[in-house]
């Protein structure tokens, strides 16, 4: 779990100081892959609290959401619609569940911790 925040924060020091370019008929799959890799990581996150965290299932995870969003993207422009949309919108809805039970989660360890105390 350390490790991927460290890896997280790596990466974005890293693309912070280094430019790259993005080709404009790519910036579609690239917003998708960058919130798929988030809804993972988000998923990861929840797991990791919950002590439910298994590599084999964050991996394949991974891979299957984000081959399924990249397919459908490419179907999208193929049939010219923006049906990347669609996935940015029900990866973003599975970052905020995750978010909310991540929260929900630490608010009920503090909790447990203040009434054990007193």
């Amino acid at each position: 779990m350390i490790i991927v925040l460290i890896g997280l924060i790596f990466g974005i020091v890293i693309g912070s100081f280094l430019q790259f370019n993005i080709p404009p008929e790519l910036t579609r799959y690239t917003a998708v892959a960058i919130v798929g890799i988030m809804d993972s990581l988000f998923g990861a996150i929840k797991a990791s609290v919950e002590n439910k965290y298994n590599t084999v299932i964050f991996i394949s995870g991974l891979a299957f959401n984000m081959a399924i969003a990249v397919l459908i993207t490419f179907f999208g422009d193929k049939l010219n619609l923006d049906l990347y949309l669609a996935i940015l919108v029900a990866f973003m809805i599975r970052i905020f569940a995750n978010i909310g039970a991540i929260k929900s989660t630490y608010i009920n360890k503090i909790q447990k911790k203040i009434t054990n105390v007193e």
